[in-house]
Formats: structure tokens, sequence, C-alpha cells
């Protein structure tokens, strides 16, 4: 399913703070931070002529990240980007000086990020960051997490430190509980979504992933017609809509925002032209996507800059993550988890059907740009859905290499 944007504010200018968050300047501001990680280099752009051919379009490009910084995701330029930046803060407001990231891990600084403790929900990946950012300047973490995530994913993020606490419900319960402790506790909760009273911090996570654009922006040989791209509470779109806006304006190309149909949070918000909070059903396949309420930041963005959004089913994304692994002609074998893969999945809906390619204008010289947000997070669910582990698929490009 797919609908126009039909909000009243669409088209209108970003709201001035959104748009000093998720501007040029902001991108670049989180380039210096990046250059500060030991083992930051931007993912891989791959080209993709021969999925291209067969979809009917100009060209398709996709941006990998599951090279990111060590994590397979693109919550790793988030969560442990917004850390940073707040430990930074606190220490300039307690040694009443400013204090560069080239300071992050001097003496003074070190004590200071000891004594603070940095909270969160996730269904994964975004605790992963937090812990990550949380253990790179000696702070403590504790990771929120809902019934729903697998053992793997949370051992993945109790190796960087972090206490976890599991709470019953949903990922929406989740956050609730995250909340409810840190305030009570007095500990910094770093969400990737915002409600009323709390956008500055999602905001900060949000700019880190606008790295994601802007390396995407240097490699591609042409500006992108169309961009398609998934959304869960709509940080990661709304980061990615905004930033093009401020880089490309009125060239920007057609947004596309892509939900699961079984937590279409961001999709169902559009059509009703307010946020909508969903009840929970049956899980999706696309785990790091279940959300059931949407970001009221990212949504104030998404309102304004996205020309569409549509769902795909869970077979979308499965059949994406295989066609991936198993490319057609010369294209490269690409690694994409099962949330990773559902802005593919988007496009195979929309380039399939004549009224969808219609509605947003997809044709032949049409020139894609994707986002595998991330890789195979959980190995075993995707031996699952691949019938092959991330392992098997380096061997084969290893092969195919010599």
């Amino acid at each position: 399913m797919l609908i126009r944007n039909q909000h009243p504010d669409y088209r209108k200018p970003l709201a001035s703070g959104d748009a000093e968050t998720l501007g040029v300047e902001a991108g670049e501001a989180v380039a210096r931070f990046l250059e500060h990680r030991p083992n930051h280099r931007a993912t891989p752009l791959r080209a993709l002529p021969a999925l291209a051919h067969d979809l009917g379009v100009g060209a398709i490009h996709l941006k990998d990240e599951g090279y990111r910084l060590g994590l397979g995701s693109f919550k790793a330029l988030g969560g442990a980007y917004a850390v940073i930046r707040l430990v930074l803060e606190t220490a300039e407001a307690r040694l009443g000086r400013p204090v560069g990231i080239d300071e992050l891990l001097s003496p003074d600084v070190a004590r200071i990020a000891a004594s603070m403790t940095f909270g969160c929900a996730t269904d994964g990946n975004h605790g992963r960051s937090v812990a990550q950012g949380a253990q790179l300047v000696g702070a403590r973490s504790v990771i929120f997490v809902h019934g729903g995530v697998s053992d793997n994913r949370v051992e993945a993020i109790a190796r960087y430190g972090a206490e976890m606490v599991r709470v019953a419900g949903t990922y929406d319960d989740s956050v609730a509980e995250a909340a409810r402790v840190c305030e009570a506790k007095g500990w910094t909760v770093v969400s990737d979504t915002s409600w009323p009273g709390y956008e500055r911090i999602p905001g900060l996570v949000m700019q880190g992933y606008t790295a994601i654009m802007r390396e995407a922006l240097a490699k591609l040989p042409q500006p992108p017609t169309h961009v398609f791209v998934q959304a869960g509470v709509g940080g990661i779109a709304a980061a990615m809509a905004a930033y093009l806006d401020a880089r490309l304006g009125d060239e920007r190309p057609t947004f596309i925002v892509v939900d699961p149909a079984r937590a279409a949070c961001i999709f169902e918000t559009a059509r009703a032209g307010k946020p909508v909070k969903l009840n929970h059903g049956e899980p999706t396949v696309m785990a790091m996507l279940e959300c059931y309420e949407p970001s009221l930041l990212a949504w104030r963005i998404l309102a304004r800059k996205a020309d569409a959004f549509m769902t795909v089913e869970d077979e979308d994304a499965v059949e994406a993550m295989n066609r991936l692994a198993r490319p057609l002609g010369h294209d490269p074998v690409v690694v994409a988890g099962e949330s990773g893969a559902a802005g593919m999945a988007g496009l195979f809906r929309a380039a399939r059907d004549p009224e969808m390619r219609k509605s947003i204008g997809v044709d032949a010289h049409s020139r894609v740009l994707l986002i595998v947000t991330e890789g195979a997070t959980d190995p075993d669910r995707y031996r699952e859905l691949v019938g092959l582990t991330p392992a098997d698929l380096a061997a084969g490009q290893a092969v195919a290499a010599k």
C-alpha cells in the first residue's frame, strides 16, 4: 500500500531548530566527531546495475551500513554520538570552559564520564550503540529490552559492559520503563524516539545519522531521483529527508518512507494526518522496525519532507534479503538483515506495480538510493531466513574475488 503525503505542512520549511539539528553544518560536525573514532571509515556505496535493469529503473545504489563502526548497523552513529556529545557538554558545564572532542579521554573528562549513567530502551541496535558509547568514555549504561528481543541481541549489547533489564510487553513499554527508571535515579535517558518535552537528545541521535547521507552524496555519480528509507519510530527516515532538503533544496529526490505492514506507525500517522499509536499485533519479521508509536520529532519532519508512505509485508523483506545474498549478474553480494532490507522491499513493491510507479514517478531513468540499515545482527535469524550464514557469503565473495 502506498499513499502520497497530504499533510497541510507538506513542503513547508522545517522548523528552524530541526533544520539546524539536521542540516549541512550539523553533518560536518558529525564528520569531525567520527574522525576521532579509531575504527571509523565510510561505509560502502554499492551499485546494482543488474537489479536496476530487472526492475526497470536507471540505476540503484545501496549504502551498506552493515559495516558501520563494528556494530553492523546505522544505529552505531546515533546513540554513541549522543552519549559522547552529552559527556562533553557535562564536562564543559562542570569545568567552566570549552571542552573539545580531542579531550574526551583526558583525566578531567574521564572522571566526569565515570560519574554518569546512560539508559535507553532498544530492539537491539540502538542499545548496542549507547552501550558502546558509554564504554568508550568510561560511563555506565543500563539497557532496557522487551520480551521480543532475541537472546543473541541481548548478549551483543551486554558485551559492551551494559547492565541489561528485561521489560514485559512491547518496545513502547520498554521506552516508558526506561524513561521512568532513569528519571527516578537521575540517569540520562538516550532515546531514539521523542515525546512531549523530550526532543533534544533524540535530535542528537538523529544528527549522528546524517553521516550516512553525507557520505552517499559524496560518492554518487549523480544525485538520486528517488530514496526509499525504512522507518521504525521514524528517526532514520526523518534524518535522511531533512539532510537531503538542506543539501539539495528544490532539487531533492522523491522521498518514500517504508513501514512493515504489521507495525506501520508512520504510515498510519501519515494516513490520519496526526500521530497514531497502534495496538500491538502479530510480530513482524522486521524486528528492529517493530514500533507502534512514532517519534513526534521525526513525524514533524516527515510531515514536511516525505513525499510518500508505504507498507511492505514480511515476505517482501525476506525476498529482498535473499536477492541481495544471491544477486543478479555481477551485482555484489550484500548481507542485509530483515530490517535492513526493508527499503529495498519497498522498491520491489513500487517498481512492480504500475500504479505505484506512476504515483511516485518511477521510470526507466530513475536513480534510486537505498540504505541497508543493518547487516546480520542476529546471525541465527539470518541463516533461518536466507539459508546461508554471513560466513558462507563471505567465503563466496572471497572466491569470486580471486
